[in-house]
């Protein structure tokens, strides 16, 4: 299994949200996070208001799946994510050991 970490624009989500379903993704983690990376100390618009500062809000997805459905994760975040300007974000992709469904006790890839 894979952990697949996406931190994307947050105008993005939605159609990140969408490009997984359609995969058949069942569940994600979505957090709202802030951070900077190449372009700190840049203007951003963040619902509506635009402001200066190094730390900048972004939206981190996170996705456990199944090694072989990985890539294509990855390509439909990389695909919907993706507005062409600086700031699109990352993907980091994760061995995942074990997996548990609390209620069941179900293991591994059918406790996903």
């Amino acid at each position: 299994m894979k952990l697949v970490m996406a931190i994307i624009k947050p105008f993005k989500l939605d159609d990140v949200r969408e490009a997984l379903s359609s995969l058949g993704i069942a569940g994600m983690t979505v957090s709202e996070v802030k951070g900077f990376g190449r372009q700190k100390g840049q203007t951003e618009i963040y619902r509506g208001a635009e402001y200066s500062t190094n730390m900048v809000p972004k939206i981190k997805i996170e996705v456990v799946c199944d090694d072989d459905l990985a890539p294509r994760v990855i390509e439909a975040v990389q695909a919907a994510a993706n507005s062409g300007a600086i700031g699109d974000g990352k993907i980091f992709v994760l061995d995942v050991e074990q997996a548990v469904r609390i209620r069941t006790g179900e293991t591994g890839e059918t406790a996903l």
